[in-house]
């Protein structure tokens, strides 16, 4: 049984290169390059501008990692092609981020400014209404920067104050009842 999700081929859009040397797959486009490490077990072949990832054998391993292998290039390709980003908002009387040179400073209830350095292929946006935007070309990375900053203010369920993604639906609970 092959993977469902690893037998569709990857479409490689004009002005994205993808080349793969020793299990090490490079894209390179218009928005900058990745390289991924690609596990034993499946190879790629690219043909016709699509990369087709064929399992070496019917082994579990190999059908593991089939569909996996094949996501991967795909986020790559479009990462490098349109990018990835996440917008968050802050909810909270006093709650505000500011950005400094390439770095975020939250006022998030604390004593103190928490402050947010962006990593290597991160850049970060504010807008009004307390929202800020992560952006970069690799998906897996925007998503553990956009982790991190909510885990610094999670959401809370009685009042939603916290950080939360511009698309999450806090589900609120009821205080307590008075007499």
């Amino acid at each position: 049984m092959v993977s469902r999700i690893g037998k569709v081929p990857v479409d490689i859009p004009q002005g994205v290169e993808l080349k793969v040397e020793n299990n090490l797959v490079y894209v390179k486009g218009p928005k900058g390059e990745l390289s991924e490490n690609i596990p034993e077990g499946v190879k790629i072949k690219i043909s016709d501008n699509q990369a087709v990832i064929v399992p070496f054998d019917d082994e579990r391993q190999a059908r593991s990692l089939h569909g996996l292998v094949r996501t991967l290039i795909s986020n790559m390709v479009v990462g490098v092609q349109d990018g990835y980003q996440k917008t968050l908002e802050i909810i909270g009387t006093g709650y505000r981020v500011n950005l400094k040179g390439n770095s975020l400073e939250f006022a998030l209830g604390f004593s103190h400014p928490v402050s947010v350095q962006a990593p290597e292929g991160i850049s970060f946006a504010v807008g009004e209404d307390n929202q800020f935007t992560v952006s970069g070309i690799s998906k897996q990375l925007v998503g553990e920067v956009s982790a991190n900053i909510r885990k610094l203010r999670p959401p809370e369920p009685y009042k939603g104050k916290g950080i939360k993604y511009i698309d999450e639906h806090i589900i609120r609970k009821a205080g307590k009842a008075g007499k």
